[in-house]
Order: structure tokens, then C-alpha cells, then sequence
């Protein structure tokens, strides 16, 4: 790399932009060139088309493919981004990386970290850049890292400071700008709206301004760049024309590329990161089509940005980035994690890994299953979201118990459970285990209980204490599902008979004795006719639990590309087949695999199905898990949802210990979502999807937000909490822990 004395370096931080680039300094790398070329306008960028006027589609063509193949896993063709020793694109393994939480102008703590997350695995590591202090302290964390043999390549995150950034593009390898705040932090969008495209473009000269002198830098010193969209803070320019939506932040980027083309610059990746899996798997898929038409070959940065900590972290990455990594998109990784940065890489890892297995060239097994899925056409509609609605049960004449109970509108969680669990000593820790709520030892649904059980065995008509226990579960519209030769064993009633599909068809969907319902198991290799007679049969549910031989995805895809062809609304429950013991593989498989189905829009719930000799999980765990998956696919909320951000060196909290803190006290309310941010770079965007915020603003100091409105400002840390409780009682959000669980006892009772 190019190296800079720090007499320059100390010259460049104590000078603006306009003298940094008019000096002559003495010391610098041979190739290095401060004199800055033509001072571009905007009539001198080579802007691509307007996509509001039809311009684009008019000289491109309209959108068509946003991946490599829709019936494949290939990943998409790109260039070569180089960023010091490692390059990213297509030609090269997926990119492993995480964030320093350190303070990056403390040196030889951020050294000691990144070194860690170096010997760990990762491939590159991010530190904050706040200004002009710890762009300086960039260089002797180069260079303490490079003595100390470790030659990973830092990536300093900008935001706020154009002029900085060109410093520090001196120390690092690569620069992360955002379009929202690089040129344009301000957010006053509802003082001036940009009502046409001459307005929005008239205001483009400084977003030139702001960047040339970083390009020109980047190009002399051979730096990459990411061009880094965030959901949650978008500049006022784009928030008032685009709104706060994928769109918005695919046009955002689009900018800033088009500046760096115009300058010949390409050495640079985009990012479309959002809190909300939906959105960002929306918003790359977006920008991946916008590419495709326009001949764009730059690689793709992945990650959910304020995903939280722990499982439900975990999931909600695996559902955004193993989503994506499944179409074939991205090229580098980064889990964004609650937790020490070291803790990012297992399951960062481990996402790159399952990608990587998945690809058809590189993989003869997968290729195979992939193959044998017959043939269809893929009508998805990756520039909108709509979510497929099954039916819900519908009460019948006649019927002896409430069916609608068997499943839920917002997305359904189904348990397996075994014979054994029904006996005398079992049943009431079943029902905790089910999530329902007991008084005087019945049974009554919550809401986070488990909606219908699997039960493939059925306790004799004999054993009377078994058969009382399943009773009083459907009693109170839990569907009890039982497989349909079973029942002809010996029948129980009100059961929903399940049968393969074909077997189905075969008898007529005639139930065995005292049956109910019936439910039917799609394998995934059924004909367009079978899965068309469906209609016919008219099953309250359909499992779908694709064969081995099949690619799970493409052979999920077809099913539901025939129920839309034929118009047929049965609600199709996943069932996850595992038989992992590790808690964190059955986050990132589960949000992987049927997170990304979800994110098409597709499925009205889960069923984890262990398949091994025992299960190392007990079924209260398989069903919270369950009740993460649908919350992180934004389906149903079953607790408090917190948007957390993974800390950084901008943090002016201890940013674990907080959410530990926010978590105890406010973790019991359903439907409530609070964001929690250790500063305010992303905190009011990110917090678009929150009820409420937590932000802190000053050391020592916090801000509460309603929405993204400030209401309470400067409330020293160890106050900040009870704070947050009472800002939520005042706006009647709150119940206490007791009074939930005292009325649900007298509603039971």
C-alpha cells in the first residue's frame, strides 16, 4: 500500500478539502497525485435515465432478470473489486467480514481487536470514522497491524464527513460512504418537497462536489469503495421524491455510481442494507435487475443491518442474507450481530458455506436436485411484496369443535409431539411446553401457543388419560393432526386425517371415522393434474415437505407457482426437516431455507420436524423458534421485536448491557417494537419500523423517540430505562408482567 508520513497526514487533517488538494507535499507514494482533475458539474456526469419518466425503460428496456437463473443457483457474473490483499466478485469466494466495536482513536485496542477477528477467519474488518481523531488513528492501526504480520484489509465507515473520508483514504484499504448523509445528512424534507425531477435533480451539484475529490483519491491510490444504501437513513432528496422505500434506495445508489462511472472509476461494490429482511432482500433484488439492464457488473456487499443478538440475530440474517445467497446474489458477508465482532464469523461463515454448497457448477449434488425439479415458469415479482393468504378454517355445520383455531391468520406454528408426552406424568408439562396457559389444569390457548401438533402415533382409545389430554387440546381449537391410516387403526375423534396428496385423489379425500378435516403432505414431484385436484379435495392444510432428491427452493417455487395458476388458496405449512443439535445451525438452516420462501411471499407457516434418533430440543424451543421465524419474516408478532444495533466505535453506551437491561424490562409486549441504537447515525431511519427509539446522542446521555419523533432528550444513562417504560405508559402500550398473567388466568378460568 501506499504509505503516508505523518507529517502529511497531520497537514491533511488540519486543512480542508479545497487546501488539501492545492498542496504540494513532500512525501508520497509515487503514484499518489493531490492535484485534483477537472472540477466536474453535473452536466459533465453521465447520469443514467430517469426510471420515474419511463427514460430508462425507453433506452434499457424495462426490468427483466434480477439473478443468474431463476431455476438454478448460480451466482451472478460480476467484476473484480480489488481491496488490498483480497478481491470481491464472482471469480472469488465469497468475502467474510465484520466491525470493530472498539474506539478506533484507542489504537492499540482496536489493533488488538481487529487481530482477533483476523485470527478468527474473517477477511476484512470495518472501524468507525468519526473524524478527523480517529482518521488519524487509521494509519498507526495500518501500521501497527502491518509489524505485527497481519496484512487484513480496514475498511473505515464514513458518514457525515467528505472531508475525512478523503483523509482517511490515506490508511485504509476501503471506504464505506452513504448516499443519505455522505453529501446530505439533512432531513428536512417536510419543509421542501421535490415535487419534480427538475427540482430533485437541481440539487445535484453537491452531491459532485462532496465525492469527486474521494473518487479521484480512490483511484490514484487504488482504494475500493462501497457504495453503502441504508433503509434507514436516506437523504431528504430521495425520502420526499422516492419515499422511504426500496426504490428510494436502489435510485440513492444509482447516484453515486453514475458520479464514480463518470470519473472512471469502478473499483467499487453497492450495499442495500435494511433492519427489515423484506425490505432488503426487496431493495437488492431491485438494484440486482437495475444492474442487469444496464450492463452493470459491480459486486454486491450483503447484510440486515440492526439484526440483534443471540437466535433471533441469527434468524433474521439467515432470512435476508441466505435469501439472497440463494438467488446468487452477493459477493461479501457480514452478519450484524449485538455481540463481540468475533462472534459474527461462525455464523457468517457458516451462511457463505451453505451458499457455496448450494451452487449448481460447484456442487454435483445439488446440481442434481436442482435438475430433477420439472419444469415451470417463475412469474415472481421482485419489484413489490404481496403475501400469498391461505384460507383459514372455516366452521361447518355440524362440527362438534371450533375449527378455526387450527390456524392463524398472521402465519401458523405447528409442533410434533409424540404419544408418550400425553401420559398422566407428562400432560401438564406438554401444555407449558405448548405454549398455553393452564387453570386448574386445562388447558387454554395464548398467544404464542402452538396452533396444530403432528402427531404421528395415537395413544389407544384405552389409555383414557392420553386420549383426555389430546381432547382438551381440541377443545380448545388445537388442531390435532394424526396420520390417516392411523385412524383407520383406531379412530379419534375430531382429528384432521393427513394423507399424501395422491392418496388423496386416490380415495376421494374420504376421511377415516371421526375425522374432521383433512390435510395433505406435497412431496414436491407431483403433476400439475395432482396438485391441481386439490381444489377438489379442499384440505384445511397442506404440509409441505419437499423429497431429498429435490432442490427444496425450486421445487417449493413450483408448487406455489401452480396454486396461483390454478387459483387454488389452501394455506401451505413448511415442514422443516433437521436432525442438528446445534441451536445456532437451526437458525441460519431454518431462516435459509423457509425464510427464503417467506420472503417471496410464500407459506402460511412452519413446522420443525428433528428427524433424528432423539431431539436435543424440547418442543417449547422448536416452537419459539418457530414464532422467531414467522416475526423476523415480519408475518406474527408474538413478543417485543427490537431493532438493535451491533455496536461500533460511535457507541456512547455499553450497547449489550443496555439491550440486556431494555430486554428484562419491556420483553413481554407483544406487537411493541423498540429500537435500540448506540448513536445517531442510522438511529431515526432505522427506527421506521419502531414504536420506540433509544438513542444515545452524547456520552453519558440518551434520547427517546416516539416513531421518529425526539420527546424526551438527554436522559443520563442510568435513567434511561425506566424512562423508556414510562414513555411507553404514555401511550397506553404498556402492561404490567403481572396483570397479563392474572388476566390470562381469569380468562382461562
Amino acid at each position: 500500500m501506499v504509505k503516508l508520513s505523518y507529517t502529511l497526514f497531520a497537514f491533511l487533517v488540519s486543512n480542508d478539502v479545497a487546501s488539501a488538494f492545492t498542496a504540494k507535499p513532500k512525501a508520497f507514494g509515487s503514484s499518489t497525485q493531490l492535484q485534483m482533475s477537472t472540477i466536474l458539474t453535473p452536466k459533465d456526469i453521465l447520469w443514467t435515465p430517469s426510471h420515474k419518466t419511463g427514460a430508462r425503460d425507453e433506452q434499457f428496456g424495462p426490468l427483466g432478470q434480477y439473478c443468474e437463473d431463476l431455476y438454478t443457483v448460480s451466482r451472478r457474473k460480476t467484476r473484480s473489486v480489488s481491496c488490498g490483499p483480497i478481491s470481491f466478485g464472482s471469480d472469488h469466494p465469497i468475502v467474510r467480514q465484520t466491525m470493530a466495536t472498539t474506539n478506533t482513536a484507542d489504537v492499540d485496542a482496536t489493533i488488538e481487536q481487529v487481530m482477533r477477528c483476523a485470527d478468527k477467519g474473517f477477511d476484512l474488518v470495518r472501524v468507525t470514522v468519526q473524524g478527523k481523531r480517529e482518521a488519524k488513528a487509521c494509519l498507526a492501526i495500518r501500521e501497527g497491524l502491518n509489524k505485527k504480520g497481519y496484512d487484513i484489509p480496514l475498511c473505515a465507515d464514513m458518514h457525515f464527513q467528505p472531508v475525512v473520508a478523503l483523509m482517511v483514504a490515506e490508511a485504509v484499504e476501503k471506504i464505506r460512504i452513504n448516499p443519505g448523509n455522505f453529501a446530505d445528512g439533512r432531513k428536512d424534507f417536510e419543509e421542501k418537497v421535490y415535487e419534480t425531477e427538475e427540482d430533485f435533480f437541481s440539487e445535484r451539484g453537491y452531491l459532485v462536489e462532496a465525492l469527486q475529490p474521494l473518487v479521484e483519491k480512490c483511484k490514484d491510490l487504488n482504494r475500493c469503495m462501497r457504495i453503502g444504501t441504508n433503509h434507514g437513513s436516506l437523504s431528504s432528496r430521495v425520502l420526499s421524491f422516492y419515499g422511504d422505500t426500496p426504490r428510494g434506495m436502489v435510485e440513492s445508489a444509482i447516484e453515486f455510481a453514475d458520479i464514480c462511472r463518470s470519473l472512471d472509476y469502478h473499483n467499487f461494490v453497492f450495499s442495500m442494507k435494511a433492519s427489515n429482511p423484506l425490505v432488503m432482500v426487496q431493495s437488492y433484488r431491485l438494484l440486482a435487475a437495475e444492474m442487469y439492464r444496464l450492463g452493470w457488473d459491480y459486486p454486491l456487499h450483503l447484510g440486515v443491518t440492526e439484526a440483534g443478538e443471540g437466535e433471533d440475530g441469527r434468524m433474521k440474517s439467515a432470512i435476508g442474507i441466505g435469501t439472497l445467497l440463494a438467488d446468487g446474489l452477493g459477493d461479501t458477508v457480514r452478519v450484524s450481530l449485538t455481540e463481540d465482532p468475533e462472534f459474527e464469523y461462525e455464523p457468517c461463515n457458516r451462511l457463505a458455506e451453505i451458499a457455496e454448497s448450494r451452487l449448481a457448477a460447484t456442487n454435483e449434488d445439488s446440481a442434481k436436485r436442482q435438475a430433477a425439479v420439472k419444469k415451470y415458469v417463475d412469474t415472481r415479482d421482485i419489484t413489490s411484496f404481496k403475501r400469498r393468504q391461505g384460507d383459514l378454517p372455516a366452521q361447518q355445520e355440524g362440527d362438534a369443535v371450533d375449527v378455526r383455531g387450527f390456524l392463524h391468520r398472521d402465519g401458523s406454528v405447528l409442533s410434533v409431539v409424540g404419544p408418550e408426552m400425553f401420559s398422566k406424568e407428562n400432560v401438564q408439562y406438554l401444555y407449558k411446553e405448548l405454549g398455553c396457559k393452564t387453570a386448574v389444569g386445562m388447558p387454554f390457548k395464548d398467544i404464542a401457543t402452538t396452533d396444530s401438533i403432528l402427531l404421528r402415533k395415537v395413544p389407544p382409545s384405552s389409555d383414557t388419560v392420553a386420549r383426555t389430554g389430546i381432547r382438551r387440546l381440541i377443545e380448545v381449537s388445537m388442531g390435532v393432526i394424526v396420520p390417516a391410516e392411523e385412524l383407520e387403526k383406531d379412530p379419534l375423534p375430531n382429528a384432521v386425517a393427513l394423507m399424501d396428496l395422491e392418496d388423496a385423489i386416490a380415495c376421494g379425500g374420504k376421511l377415516p371415522a371421526g375425522a374432521i378435516r383433512l390435510a395433505v403432505t406435497i412431496r414436491g414431484d407431483e403433476s400439475e393434474e395432482s396438485l391441481a385436484k386439490m381444489k377438489e379435495l379442499n384440505p384445511v392444510m397442506a404440509l409441505l415437505n419437499i423429497k431429498e432428491e429435490l432442490s427444496s427452493l425450486h421445487a417449493s417455487r413450483r408448487v406455489f407457482e401452480i396454486l396461483k395458476k390454478e387459483e387454488i388458496n389452501v394455506a401451505v405449512i413448511h415442514q422443516f426437516k433437521t436432525d442438528t443439535s446445534d441451536s445456532n445451525e437451526l437458525a441460519l438452516q431454518l431462516g435459509t431455507k423457509v425464510g427464503s420462501l417467506l420472503t417471496d411471499g410464500n407459506g402460511d407457516g412452519v413446522m420443525i420436524d428433528h428427524t433424528g434418533s432423539s431431539s436435543p430440543f424440547s418442543v417449547d424451543f422448536l416452537r419459539t423458534t418457530s414464532f422467531s421465524l414467522l416475526q423476523g419474516s415480519r408475518m406474527r408478532n408474538t413478543k417485543t421485536e427490537f431493532v438493535s444495533c451491533p455496536s461500533c466505535g460511535r457507541t456512547l453506551f455499553d450497547l449489550q448491557e443496555t439491550t440486556a437491561s431494555i430486554q428484562e424490562a419491556t420483553g413481554h409486549l407483544p406487537g411493541v417494537t423498540i429500537a435500540v441504537m448506540g448513536c445517531i447515525v442510522n438511529g431515526p431511519g432505522e427506527m421506521a419500523d419502531a414504536d420506540f427509539g433509544y438513542v444515545g446522542t452524547l456520552p453519558g446521555k440518551v434520547d427517546l423517540y416516539y416513531g421518529k419523533e425526539v420527546v424526551r432528550k438527554n436522559i443520563p444513562n442510568e435513567q434511561a430505562v425506566e424512562a423508556l417504560v414510562e414513555l411507553i405508559k404514555e401511550y397506553d402500550m404498556w402492561t404490567d408482567k403481572e396483570e397479563v398473567e392474572a388476566e390470562e388466568t381469569v380468562a382461562a378460568a
